[in-house]
């Protein structure tokens, strides 16, 4: 299309196909199977392969790789996929890889987020909207990341691991369990070190929010009773409160990780 930008240096594979006002740059690759959205822009030395779909307006930047062969042993040349919100910042070296038929077939990343240089989403992973991750944060295959959680430069989150909304990893920090929505892990191995009280601030939730927040908690992680009836209690107390009950229902669903507990815990 006419208002479509392409260097004369860039190689675009037949099949591709090219949304309204993208701009392609200098020496990047997009392959046969690619969707590229309106407005998206790789700026140079980007290379964008396999069955992958990048959504409008999002910008990537020099040497990242989107949508090549996973890193997993197993994958067997299956079609899988990986679908890129729009609005997105894939900054200087960051790697994505798809799916694998043992997960689903699929990695996804939301809208509007923030990857920084030299970060890595792996394999059948999901992650949500607005999410952060700064330099050379390591996800492994299979993880779950929740809407607006942010994962500190550095940071690996082992496979299978689950991070819950608005929650916060600790830069350096090696997070091999689970972590509730709106908490911060620290350390290597990663501890529960609280709530993530300035990324709440920062999104809006009110003073009586947090404080809801910080008292059920408080309640959780308690040294009384057993967590199923410290959770019970939470949630009989707190029956309308959203981001509470958030909390306990991704408690509940589980998943192939154990829960990250403050220091203490659990033999943390």
């Amino acid at each position: 299309m006419a208002d479509q930008k392409i260097h004369a240096s860039a190689i675009i594979e037949d099949g591709a196909e090219i949304g309204e006002g993208a701009k392609i740059g200098p020496y990047c690759i997009v392959g046969s199977d690619v969707v590229l959205g309106e407005g998206v822009e790789l700026i140079s030395h980007a290379v964008v392969a396999g069955r992958t779909t990048v959504g409008a307006r999002t910008k990537v930047y020099p040497f990242a790789s989107l949508g090549h062969q996973p890193q997993d042993l197993k994958y067997k040349g299956e079609p899988s996929t990986l679908t890129i919100g729009s609005d997105c910042q894939i900054r200087e070296g960051v790697t994505m890889n798809p799916g694998t038929e043992g997960g689903g077939m699929i990695t996804s990343v939301g809208d509007g987020c923030a990857f920084l240089a030299n970060s890595h989403v792996g394999h059948d992973c999901r992650v949500g909207n607005g999410v952060i991750f700064s330099n050379n944060v390591m996800l492994a295959g299979h993880c779950e990341v929740g809407d607006y959680a942010i994962i500190g430069g550095g940071a690996a989150v082992i496979q299978y691991a689950r991070v819950g909304p608005h929650a916060f990893v600790g830069g350096m920090s090696g997070l091999e369990n689970d972590l509730i929505p709106y908490g911060m892990a620290i350390g290597n191995r990663a501890y529960l070190s609280g709530l993530n009280i300035i990324g709440l601030q920062r999104r809006n939730f009110s003073r009586d929010e947090i404080h809801d927040l910080r008292r059920a908690y408080r309640l959780l992680f308690a040294a009384e009773g057993t967590l199923a009836e410290r959770m019970e209690d939470i949630a009989d107390e707190f029956q309308n409160h959203t981001t509470v009950q958030e909390i306990l229902e991704f408690i509940r669903i589980g998943g192939k990780r154990s829960l990250c507990t403050p220091r203490g815990q659990n033999g943390a």
